[in-house]
C-alpha cells in the first residue's frame, strides 16, 4: 500500500493512464531504439575512471572478519552511506567504546558505494554489486522526468522486453530488479520531506542523484512530494489484492504497494538491471555453534535473536554486553545496518500466507503477540538512523498498520520503516500516520559480525 497516506489521495488526471500506456508501448520503444544505435558493449560504454559516491567518515570501530573466508561472495552488501552519528534525537560526535550509543552504523565502514557511468550516459555499473542499471527512469526518453514516465505494474513488467528488443545500452538481458537488488542503491544520507509538504525544501533523496535520475512526486498531477516509489519484481497478496514491493527513494523505506479499490491504478518509477545473477541470493551455512554464515555476503549471524525487546539505545548497549561476555566465542558482534539486515529477509515467506517469519528456517525467531492479538514475529532494529529521532527497522513478521478500525498487514513482511528510538508505545494506540504504522519502539536484535 502507499507510503504514509492511502493511495486514494493519489488522484490522477482523467486519461493519464492511457497516455502512459501509449508512451510505454510506443515512445519508450522508439526512444530506446534510437539510443541503442549509439551504444556498444560494456567495456566500450564505461568511463575509464569510476565515479565514487559519498565517502564514509573514518570509523571509530571496524568489523572484524567473520565467515567471509569460506567462499567467494556473490552478494556483497553495499554500504548504507551513513557517515554521521546520532543519539535519540539529533546528530552527535561519534561515541567512544563504553559510551551510550556506541556501535551504530556510521562507526562501521562497509563496501563503499562506487559507480561507473557509461560513456553514453545511459547506464551505470555498480562496481561493488556487479550490477548494471538504467541510469534514469526517463521511460519516454525525452530527457526530463515527468509524471508520464511513471508506469503501472503491468507496464513495468513489460519494460525489460522492450529494452531487450532494442538492445538498450548494448545489452539484451535486462530485467526488473528484485527488492534486494533495488535496495542496494539506497543511501541513508537522505532526509525525508513531510508527506504533505508542498515541496522538498530541506530534504535529500535516499539515492545518489549525481549518478541516478530521480524526481520527487509530481504534486501538480495529484501526487504527494514523497511519491517516488521505484518498483521491484517481488510480489505478494496484500489486504487490497496483488501488491508489489518497492523502494521509496524520497522517504527511505521499503513497502508493498497496490491500488486501493476505486482509485486510479498505482504507478511507479522503473529502472531495469542486468548482470550478477547471484545478487540477493543467500547461501547459509549452519556452523554448528549457534552461528549462521551467509557465504554469499561473508556475514556471520547469531542463530538466535535477543529473545526480548528493547529500545534503540538499549539495543546498542546490549550488543556491547554480548561482546564483553564473548557471546558464542566472539567479541566483535554489532547491530547490523539496514542493508545487512534486509539481506536475510526471505520475501517469499510472507507471514500472512505462511504463518512463519520471513527468514530461512535455519534461524530461530522469537514469536510475539502483535497489536491485533495474533501470533506474529518481531521488528528488528538496525544500527542505521532514519531521520535523527528514528532508526530503521526491518519487519520479519507482518508490517502492521491500523486502517478502517483494524490492524492489517499493510506493508508486508520485509518492510523497512522507522520507529522512534525512545518513548512509550502506548502513546500510539492506533499507530502513526494515515496508514497507522504500528509503533513499537521496543524491538528485537539479531547480532552480526564480519
Amino acid at each position: 500500500m502507499a507510503d504514509e497516506t492511502q493511495d486514494a489521495g493519489h488522484v490522477h488526471h482523467a486519461g493519464a493512464v492511457s497516455v502512459r500506456s501509449a508512451l510505454a508501448a510506443a515512445a519508450a520503444l522508439v526512444a530506446v531504439s534510437l539510443l541503442a544505435a549509439a551504444c556498444s558493449n560494456d567495456e566500450q560504454n564505461r568511463d575509464e575512471t569510476p565515479a565514487a559516491t559519498t565517502a564514509a567518515a573514518e570509523p571509530s570501530a571496524s568489523p572484524s572478519p567473520g565467515g567471509g573466508e569460506l567462499a567467494q561472495q556473490g552478494y556483497p552488501i553495499v554500504d548504507t552511506g551513513q557517515t554521521l552519528c546520532y543519539d535519540n534525537a539529533a546528530e552527535i560526535a561519534c561515541p567512544t567504546t563504553q559510551s551510550p550509543f556506541y556501535g551504530q552504523d556510521a562507526q562501521y565502514q562497509g563496501n563503499l558505494p562506487n559507480y561507473t557511468v557509461s560513456a553514453d550516459q545511459k547506464t551505470v555499473h555498480d562496481n561493488v554489486a556487479d550490477l548494471t542499471w538504467q541510469r534514469s527512469p526517463d521511460t519516454n526518453g525525452d530527457g526530463v522526468l515527468t509524471y508520464d514516465d511513471e508506469l503501472t505494474l503491468t507496464q513495468a513488467e513489460a519494460l525489460p522486453a522492450t529494452l531487450n528488443a532494442a538492445n538498450y545500452g548494448g545489452y539484451s538481458d535486462w530485467r526488473l530488479p528484485t527488492i534486494k537488488e533495488l535496495y542496494s542503491l539506497i543511501n541513508f544520507a537522505g532526509r525525508e520531506p513531510a508527506p504533505e509538504a508542498a515541496d522538498a525544501t530541506g530534504a535529500m533523496p535516499f539515492i545518489d542523484t549525481t549518478i541516478f535520475g530521480f524526481s520527487y512526486g509530481f504534486t501538480g498531477d495529484g501526487e504527494r512530494i514523497i511519491d517516488s516509489q521505484y518498483v521491484s519484481s517481488n510480489l505478494r497478496d496484500g489486504p487490497i489484492g496483488a501488491e508489489v514491493f518497492g523502494v521509496n527513494f524520497a522517504d527511505g523505506r521499503i513497502k508493498s504497494y497496490g491500488t486501493p479499490p476505486g482509485s486510479s491504478e498505482k504507478t511507479y518509477f522503473v529502472i531495469c538491471v542486468r548482470g550478477n545473477p547471484d545478487y540477493g541470493k543467500n547461501d547459509f551455512q549452519d556452523n554448528g555453534d549457534n552461528t549462521i554464515t551467509d557465504r554469499a555476503t561473508g556475514l556471520t549471524w547469531a542463530k538466535d535473536d535477543s529473545k526480548t525487546d528493547m529500545n534503540w539505545e538499549q539495543a546498542l548497549a546490549w550488543v556491547q554486553e554480548m561482546n564483553a561476555k564473548e557471546y558464542l566465542g566472539f567479541s566483535d558482534w554489532r547491530l547490523p545496518n539496514a542493508k545487512e539486515l534486509q539481506s536475510i529477509v526471505d520475501y517469499s515467506r510472507q507471514t500472512d500466507a505462511t504463518n512463519s517469519p520471513a527468514i530461512d528456517p535455519i534461524f530461530n525467531v522469537t514469536a510475539i503477540q502483535n497489536e491485533a492479538g495474533a501470533v506474529d514475529y518481531p521488528y528488528f532494529w538496525t544500527g542505521t538512523t532514519h531521520g535523527g529521532a528514528q532508526a530503521a527497522y526491518v519487519a520479519f513478521g507482518r508490517g502492521l498498520g491500523y486502517m478502517d478500525g483494524e490492524w492489517v498487514d499493510v506493508h508486508g513482511s520485509g518492510t523497512q520503516r522507522g520507529d522512534p528510538k525512545s518513548g512509550d508505545p502506548a502513546d500510539y494506540p492506533t499507530g502513526r500516520g494515515p496508514q497507522g504504522d504500528a509503533i513499537r519502539i521496543n524491538n528485537y536484535v539479531r547480532l552480526v559480525r564480519g
